[in-house]
Protein backbone atom coordinates (compact mmCIF):
# COMPACT_ATOMS: atom_id res chain seq x y z
CA UNK A 1 0.00 0.00 0.00
CA UNK A 2 1.53 3.38 -0.43
CA UNK A 3 -0.14 4.95 1.95
CA UNK A 4 -0.03 4.24 5.85
CA UNK A 5 -3.33 3.24 6.85
CA UNK A 6 -4.66 2.51 10.93
CA UNK A 7 -4.37 -1.00 11.97
CA UNK A 8 -8.31 -1.93 11.52
CA UNK A 9 -8.34 -0.32 7.97
CA UNK A 10 -4.93 -2.19 6.69
CA UNK A 11 -5.96 -4.97 8.16
CA UNK A 12 -9.65 -4.73 6.37
CA UNK A 13 -7.83 -4.11 3.29
CA UNK A 14 -5.54 -6.99 3.69
CA UNK A 15 -8.03 -9.16 4.50
CA UNK A 16 -9.68 -8.18 1.65
CA UNK A 17 -6.76 -9.30 -0.80
CA UNK A 18 -7.39 -12.97 0.26
CA UNK A 19 -10.90 -13.22 -1.18
CA UNK A 20 -11.99 -14.70 1.98
CA UNK A 21 -15.44 -13.48 3.39
CA UNK A 22 -14.85 -14.69 6.77
CA UNK A 23 -11.27 -12.99 7.18
CA UNK A 24 -12.73 -9.61 6.06
CA UNK A 25 -15.96 -9.72 8.62
CA UNK A 26 -13.52 -10.28 11.49
CA UNK A 27 -11.90 -6.82 10.91
CA UNK A 28 -15.76 -4.92 11.78
CA UNK A 29 -17.11 -5.13 15.04
CA UNK A 30 -20.17 -7.79 15.60
CA UNK A 31 -22.74 -5.04 14.89
CA UNK A 32 -21.02 -2.89 12.38
CA UNK A 33 -22.72 -1.32 9.46
CA UNK A 34 -21.24 -1.92 5.80
CA UNK A 35 -22.80 0.74 3.36
CA UNK A 36 -22.14 -0.32 -0.54
CA UNK A 37 -23.98 0.03 -4.10
CA UNK A 38 -26.83 1.35 -2.25
CA UNK A 39 -27.42 -1.53 0.96
CA UNK A 40 -26.32 -1.59 3.91
CA UNK A 41 -25.16 -4.69 5.57
CA UNK A 42 -25.27 -4.98 9.47
CA UNK A 43 -23.23 -7.81 11.72
CA UNK A 44 -20.83 -9.74 10.71
CA UNK A 45 -22.75 -12.29 9.12
CA UNK A 46 -24.36 -9.90 6.43
CA UNK A 47 -21.03 -8.64 6.10
CA UNK A 48 -19.74 -12.22 5.15
CA UNK A 49 -22.73 -12.56 2.72
CA UNK A 50 -21.75 -9.25 1.17
CA UNK A 51 -18.24 -9.38 1.11
CA UNK A 52 -18.84 -13.63 -0.31
CA UNK A 53 -21.24 -12.18 -3.12
CA UNK A 54 -19.01 -9.55 -4.62
CA UNK A 55 -16.02 -11.67 -4.63
CA UNK A 56 -18.40 -14.48 -6.42
CA UNK A 57 -19.82 -11.92 -8.78
CA UNK A 58 -16.33 -9.55 -9.31
CA UNK A 59 -12.41 -9.74 -9.45
CA UNK A 60 -10.82 -6.57 -8.64
CA UNK A 61 -7.76 -5.22 -7.08
CA UNK A 62 -7.52 -2.22 -4.78
CA UNK A 63 -5.13 0.15 -3.90
CA UNK A 64 -5.02 2.99 -1.90
CA UNK A 65 -3.66 6.06 -2.26
CA UNK A 66 -4.54 8.83 0.30
CA UNK A 67 -6.37 8.94 3.05
CA UNK A 68 -8.02 12.05 5.51
CA UNK A 69 -9.79 12.34 8.73
CA UNK A 70 -13.05 14.51 9.63
CA UNK A 71 -15.62 14.53 11.96
CA UNK A 72 -14.95 10.96 13.18
CA UNK A 73 -14.52 9.14 9.94
CA UNK A 74 -11.73 8.01 8.47
CA UNK A 75 -11.44 8.20 4.63
CA UNK A 76 -9.22 6.12 1.81
CA UNK A 77 -9.14 7.13 -1.16
CA UNK A 78 -8.24 3.96 -3.39
CA UNK A 79 -8.35 3.29 -7.66
CA UNK A 80 -9.97 0.01 -8.25
CA UNK A 81 -9.57 -1.86 -11.42
CA UNK A 82 -10.88 -5.55 -12.54
CA UNK A 83 -14.26 -6.44 -13.93
CA UNK A 84 -16.66 -4.18 -12.99
CA UNK A 85 -18.69 -2.00 -14.66
CA UNK A 86 -16.67 1.70 -14.99
CA UNK A 87 -13.42 -0.04 -14.00
CA UNK A 88 -10.86 1.51 -13.35
CA UNK A 89 -12.31 3.50 -11.23
CA UNK A 90 -11.74 5.13 -8.02
CA UNK A 91 -13.79 4.88 -4.75
CA UNK A 92 -14.01 6.50 -0.96
CA UNK A 93 -13.90 4.30 1.39
CA UNK A 94 -15.18 5.92 4.44
CA UNK A 95 -14.67 4.35 7.84
CA UNK A 96 -15.87 4.58 11.48
CA UNK A 97 -13.71 2.95 13.96
CA UNK A 98 -14.33 1.80 17.24
CA UNK A 99 -10.89 0.40 19.30
CA UNK A 100 -9.23 -2.04 16.93
CA UNK A 101 -12.09 -3.05 14.98
CA UNK A 102 -14.40 -1.00 12.00
CA UNK A 103 -17.89 0.02 13.24
CA UNK A 104 -19.23 1.45 9.70
CA UNK A 105 -17.60 1.44 6.51
CA UNK A 106 -19.09 3.27 3.36
CA UNK A 107 -18.21 2.68 -0.23
CA UNK A 108 -18.66 5.78 -2.38
CA UNK A 109 -17.67 7.09 -6.23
Amino acid sequence: MSVELPAPIAGYFNADKTEDAYTVSLQFTEHAIVRDEGHAYTGRKAIRQWKSASTAKYTYAVEPFAISEDAGLTTVSAHLSGNFPGSPGDLRYRFELEGEKISGLEIVA
